[in-house]
């Protein structure tokens, strides 16, 4: 079981991304759809005619977003409102630059990813028959908590066919059964939308920043041609790439400790999160080391456990706000003191049997979440208290602990290891490894 099955069928198209014709043609093609959220809180839908259906990402077509897109050329935006970039404004720092509006991050285009029907960048001296050939369906995505519109009014349209409404992305990412496409879509959306809004101002000179490339670049506004740089030093992210920061990934390795009788697995309870929920630990890569330095140091720091024989098993995009989970199982010593007094970030961590792992899975809430405890897992990550979170109703039959569901990597590596999908070699069990 590959960890949330993340595949990612998107064609990023990533070699067009520097051309506004192409934006601007396939922004505005029939076939493009938009992912929205509002600081956040992703926008999703169900049928009108079933509303007790689950909800799935809301897709709207480009005449539903022409309210907040602003005025066209949507990418290319010259000096001057409603004028694409003249000759003498074309520059390396106005590559398909929208320097007006709310950023507007393309996903890409879902389609086969057959190299058949991947057009190349020559092809595009005609953008709208070059986009009228494409096969498949582009996607953006954009956020509109900067804009001062009625989002009442945004959610009721369409509501002859479908019911919008906004919800917690944690919430959406981990209760619902989202399809491959959905879910690239989402943790690209999500990453790409938040990168862009936490950079809005130059870091080496102050001054405001502008998007590029269809959100996937980031530039100085005093690079512009047209800008008024009477007086002052030239902006250093004028050199070299002309991209002062890129979009962002983090690594973070997230790991079960396996005693060396194979029967047990060393599981924490974080601090910050409520209710008996016990996880994987988990922990930043930092710079210098490789992930399996990270998975022992982090193991130590959280547990006072040394741990060796680390194994990759898989990775998954985590867009809170743009981390890579790397999944590992470790061997260690059962009998060895649990500390959680080095780095305190654990409230306790323990060793399970698989007995007690599997009485937990089998349990029907053993791995369910409801929307209140995604709302305390949201305003625990975020640092803040949810004012709006109502106490947990007393829970009839609870199973001893709670552990993650197979939507997040956490919960493939407890599953896996429950069920016995992997093993470790015996051979190397005893071979421990210093700290």
């Amino acid at each position: 079981m590959a960890a949330a099955d993340t595949g990612s069928p998107l064609n990023r198209l990533s070699w067009l991304r520097s051309s506004h014709s192409f934006l601007n043609a396939i922004a505005a093609s029939p076939k493009a759809r938009w992912l929205i959220s509002n600081a956040g809180q992703q926008l999703v839908s169900v049928p009108t005619s079933n509303t007790s259906a689950k909800p799935a990402i809301a897709q709207l077509t480009t005449p539903q977003v022409k309210s907040v897109l602003g005025p066209e050329p949507w990418f290319g935006q010259g000096r001057d409102d409603g004028r694409v970039l003249t000759a003498d404004e074309v520059t390396p720092s106005t590559e398909s630059a929208r320097h007006r509006g709310v950023r507007v991050v393309f996903l890409g285009l879902l389609d086969t990813l057959s190299t058949l029907n991947a057009l190349p960048t020559s092809d595009f001296t005609d953008p709208e028959r070059a986009v009228a050939n494409l096969e498949g369906i582009p996607y953006f995505a954009l956020d509109i908590a900067e804009l001062e519109i009625d989002t009442d009014a945004f959610l009721s349209q369409d509501k002859d066919t479908q019911t919008l409404s906004w919800t917690e992305p944690r919430a959406l990412l981990m209760g619902l059964s989202l399809d491959k496409a959905s879910l690239a879509l989402f943790n690209e959306a999500r990453s790409m939308v938040d990168w862009n809004q936490r950079n809005k101002f130059c870091p080496a000179c102050g001054s405001p920043t502008y998007s590029m490339w269809g959100g996937w670049k980031i530039s100085c506004s005093t690079l512009l041609p047209w800008a008024d740089n009477t007086g002052r030093k030239p902006c250093v992210t004028a050199r070299g790439l002309h991209n002062f920061t890129h979009p962002r990934t983090d690594p973070v390795v997230i790991m079960i400790a396996i005693d060396e009788t194979g029967d047990k697995i060393l599981l924490g309870r974080g601090k910050k999160f409520p209710g008996k929920f016990y996880s994987a630990l988990a922990g930043f890569t930092e710079p210098g080391e490789t992930f399996e330095d990270s998975v022992i140091r982090e193991m130590w720091e959280e547990s006072g456990v040394k741990v060796w024989d680390v194994t990759y098993h898989s990775t998954q995009p985590w867009p809170f706000p743009a981390n890579l989970m790397v999944g590992f199982y470790a061997r260690a010593d059962a009998s060895q003191p649990i500390r959680l007094d080095l780095d305190n970030e654990l409230m306790d961590a323990r060793w399970y049997t698989r007995d007690e792992v599997l009485e937990v899975l089998n349990h029907k809430l053993g791995t369910t979440f409801s929307a209140a405890d995604h709302k305390r897992f949201a305003a625990a990550a975020d640092g803040t208290t949810s004012k709006d979170v109502q106490k947990p109703e007393p829970i009839v039959d609870e199973p001893p602990f709670r552990v993650p569901p197979t939507t997040a990597i956490a919960g493939v590596l407890i599953r896996e290891w429950a069920y016995k999908t992997i093993q470790f070699s015996q051979a190397r069990a005893h071979q421990k490894g210093n700290l």
